[in-house]
């Protein structure tokens, strides 16, 4: 229920933002797509340029944008950010959320095997096309490294969270969270910096 419920609310923050950036958006691709004798690969490619420009005026870009100071010098851009901040219901919700934000099918909610690994070449090949401001790749190798040491390392779910302040009472619960996410954040930031 909690996973469906982060994935709705996500839905909404990814497909909704500030009327007017959205509207602007609209407009300059609607005027491009309008142009005579696109072929359809342009067509593609402006239909694929209008994706991520209204993703980049949603109200998800706008939060992640907010951590992405934070979050930077581990190698992760806003939307790692809040793929992060959404999987502390529970980490395969980081796969869910991705699949959102990239406007793909989750894979895990597709039936069948073979439909099941689509959609995940599917997405995979979205993640290995983004790159960052300066042309090089957002899933390079350092990031991967740094995503792995921090989700290794932090307490990065609400069960564990609620079962240590049954057991041993809300100061070890926060203790544990934040001891632990320090750590990570610290872990990951040596981790990027050592591989980029």
């Amino acid at each position: 229920k909690i996973i469906m419920a982060i994935s709705i609310v996500l839905w909404f923050l990814v497909s909704y933002g500030p009327t007017s950036e959205r509207e602007t958006v609209e407009q300059v691709y609607t005027e491009q797509l309008a142009q005579p004798n696109l072929s359809e690969t342009e067509k593609a490619v402006i239909e694929q340029e209008k994706a991520s420009a209204l993703l980049n005026a949603s109200y998800a870009a706008k939060a992640g944008q907010f951590i992405e100071p934070v979050i930077r010098p581990l190698g992760y851009d806003w939307k790692i950010g809040i793929s992060l901040i959404t999987s502390f219901a529970a980490r395969e919700v980081f796969v869910g959320t991705m699949s959102v934000i990239y406007n793909q099918e989750d894979p895990e909610g597709i039936e069948g095997e073979k439909e099941q690994e689509i959609g995940r070449k599917s997405l995979i090949n979205r993640m290995r096309q983004e790159k960052n401001p300066d042309g090089s790749p957002v899933y390079g190798l350092a990031t991967i490294l740094s995503l792995i040491v921090f989700y290794a390392i932090s307490m990065q779910c609400m069960s564990t969270l609620a079962v240590t302040q049954k057991e041993a009472g809300w100061k070890w619960a926060m203790v544990m969270l934040v001891y632990l996410t320090v750590l990570a954040y610290v872990a990951s930031f040596l981790t990027y910096q050592v591989f980029s």
